[in-house]
């Protein structure tokens, strides 16, 4: 093996934790170099990558409405050629379920000519949420890390070039998750951004930089005239505390989710 890379998108940090933590465990075990590309900001996602057959790539996404996210799909299916390298295909969930997000992921591996040989689903704080999730990925999650970027190493060296077992998710994927409330009604916050607060906010620009689809307005912090994805890099990124969300609608999913899904869920790894 040539190079270990981590490629993954984060907007909190979560999937960049996990992926370099597979990532780290892999290279040492082969004894070889780590590299890393991170996609997480716009620029990032208009450049090609192009991997060779000594590759072990290690793709990392979160998983959104238990999906990977749709705004990352014209990356993933257009700029990266695999050329037959390795890959291990890795999304972090929000305490809730990671669905279809992984299958998807495996399946789009596959389609750019990587070959995913291991797989694995990891817990991390919600993007919503400070308690769903808190703390996630732990120790536990982390040292399961290691042992996926390892296990991947040993298949890597003896030649096994496939997933021994299927991953969880249904094949084909399944829609989009649908929050809804009580009464059964789908509660829509694709439209829904977050707010600044003026009292709060010091022009640093720094949500301007780090929003994962460039849609803040750097001149104006307040003013999001681009999409918004939900990651929350912005709100958890904002050093005085600024950035909220007051939407009725995600606030009551919000609350529904830390209410439902308070049990700490299981990252796992497929093999």
């Amino acid at each position: 093996m040539n190079t270990v890379w981590a490629v993954y998108f984060t907007g909190t940090g979560n999937t960049k934790s996990v992926t370099c933590r597979v990532a780290d465990a892999a290279a040492q075990a082969l004894g070889c170099p780590r590299a890393d590309f991170d996609f997480s900001l716009p620029a990032s996602r208009e450049q090609a990558l192009r991997f060779s057959p000594g590759d072990l790539v290690i793709l990392g996404t979160p998983v959104y409405a238990g999906r990977v996210p749709n705004k990352l799909l014209p990356f993933l299916t257009g700029h990266i050629a695999g050329n037959g390298a390795l890959c291990v295909p890795v999304v972090t969930f929000g305490n809730r379920n990671f669905d279809d997000g992984l299958m998807e992921l495996v399946q789009l591996t596959q389609a750019n000519e990587l070959s995913p040989i291991a797989a694995g689903a990891f817990v991390g704080e919600h993007s919503f949420s400070t308690t769903l999730g808190a703390g996630r990925p732990d120790s536990r999650d982390l040292a399961l890390a290691d042992t996926l970027g390892r296990a991947a190493a040993e298949k890597a060296l003896s030649g096994q070039i496939a997933l021994s077992a299927p991953v969880d998710g249904n094949d084909p994927i399944g829609p989009y998750y649908t929050p809804r409330d009580r009464a059964g009604n789908p509660i829509n916050i694709l439209k829904v951004k977050p707010k600044t607060d003026p009292a709060k906010c010091v022009n640093c620009g720094l949500c301007a930089r780090i929003c994962t689809m460039g849609s803040i307005d750097p001149a104006d912090p307040s003013s999001i005239p681009g999409t918004c994805i939900k990651c929350c890099a912005c709100v958890k990124g904002c050093p005085t505390g600024a950035k909220y969300y007051d939407d009725e609608g995600y606030l009551y999913h919000k609350r529904e989710l830390e209410a439902m899904y308070a049990r700490p869920a299981e990252s796992k790894i497929f093999l």
